[in-house]
């Protein structure tokens, strides 16, 4: 049978992120700048004449199958399109869980492109986008396949030309839990809307290091986790003048922005060299990644 190896599924970042609003079930409204980056989980896929979606090797460690966003999508594809083909699928980690990345989401957005086009099924990118929805907000601009502007729960996509730029991703050593940032009754959700031009002018007036807006979960986030809020202090306050960090998603991984990745490196580390050593924050990860302004498997899809 058929196979697909080593295929990316790239990290995203939020460059922005306001809560507008919230719907009546509850769901909240968003407005964000996501930009993939070159640090990537790869998946290999097997067809197979059976039937069955498996998953082999341990996955993600601690995550049941009947929980793995990367069975569901499988699962939900299949169903969707009447194929009798089944899948085995293996994937080798490399962004955080819990992490703010996108890991999970991105996992899921692969196999759905990827399994699409080994099985033959055929779906066109709004169709697979309408699979991607119900797997979880983030899940429809990893097969939307562009750098974008973002409103409502994660369907309303818009894509976005953004600049040549590198990131230094830190991960202190704390996992958040996004429904726990989401239930805390103190989260801002009232942030004034912004239009997708705004964010475009503003952009092309700043250079490298200058957030546009700001992360509304970071307050709570920094508030129910403490370590993280530290390990931001740690990094403003060992970095240069112009160095800002922020958190992406709903944490826990901060990233500052710099123009190449020799500038992103030479910061990282005059900044980890001013630190505490053994640091007072505990740092789980730290790397050095290129913006990307497109999905690797952008081409993989019809529009």
């Amino acid at each position: 049978m058929a196979a697909l190896y080593d295929v990316p599924a790239p990290a995203k970042l939020n460059l922005f992120l306001h809560v507008v609003g919230r719907r009546p079930d509850g769901y909240h409204l968003l407005q964000t700048v996501f930009r993939f980056v070159d640090l990537c989980d790869t998946l290999d896929f097997e067809a197979t004449a059976d039937g069955a979606i498996v998953r082999e090797g341990e996955g993600l460690a601690g995550l049941p199958a009947d929980q793995d966003l990367v069975l569901r999508a499988a699962r939900d594809l299949r169903r969707a399109t009447g194929t009798r083909q089944g899948a085995r699928i293996r994937y080798d980690k490399r962004i955080p869980a819990g992490g703010g990345l996108g890991g999970g989401s991105s996992d899921a957005a692969t196999t759905l492109i990827a399994l699409n086009r080994l099985w033959g099924t055929g779906l066109t990118r709004a169709e697979l986008m309408r699979l991607a929805l119900p797997l979880g907000a983030d899940v429809p601009v990893f097969v939307f396949g562009r750098a974008a502007f973002a409103q409502g729960v994660g369907e309303d996509l818009t894509a976005v030309d953004l600049p040549g730029r590198a990131y230094w991703i830190v991960r202190p050593a704390a996992h958040v839990a996004t429904a726990d940032v989401f239930r805390d009754p103190d989260l801002t959700r009232n942030s004034e809307s912004v239009k997708i031009a705004v964010f475009t002018d503003w952009q092309t007036g700043h250079g490298a290091g200058a957030f546009f807006g700001r992360n509304d979960l970071e307050a709570t986030v920094f508030r129910q986790h403490p370590d993280i809020a530290a390990l931001a202090r740690t990094v403003r306050g060992a970095g240069d003048a112009g160095v800002e960090v922020r958190m992406t998603g709903s944490g826990s991984c901060l990233f500052a922005e710099f123009q190449d990745a020799d500038q992103a490196r030479m910061h990282r580390d005059r900044i980890i060299g001013k630190m505490e050593n053994p640091p007072d924050v505990a740092i789980e990860g730290s790397w050095i990644c290129r913006g990307l302004g497109d999905h690797p498997l952008l081409g993989w899809v019809a529009d």
